[in-house]
């Protein structure tokens, strides 16, 4: 079993972007997490290793260059994780003594 699924991370609200690896390329799509749920499978890993003999950089395919390994970037919800955060966090107005 992975240790993590497309549905934890769609779960998380995480974004997973695959870039290409070509030094003449660095081209970066974003994935569409659900659409890879879909065809997939929502128990499929969503690991470099899970993920990355699938894909492979259409751009380079088209300009005839070798296919170099492509790899992933997760970028995790921090909006969501600081509104988590912040949810229980309520401002105190004490006056602070002055130090004069």
């Amino acid at each position: 079993m992975p240790q993590k699924t497309l549905a934890d991370t769609l779960a998380a609200r995480e974004t997973l972007y695959v870039n290409c690896g070509h030094p003449m390329c660095c081209k970066s799509t974003k994935l569409d997490i659900q659409a890879l749920i879909d065809r997939l499978g929502p128990d499929h890993g969503s690991m470099h290793q899970d993920l990355v003999g699938r894909f492979g950089c259409s751009k380079c395919k088209a300009e005839g260059r070798h296919r170099s390994p492509v790899f992933f970037t997760c970028v995790p919800d921090y909006e969501g994780q600081q509104r988590a955060r912040n949810r229980d966090w309520k401002p105190t107005f004490e006056s602070t003594p002055s130090t004069s």
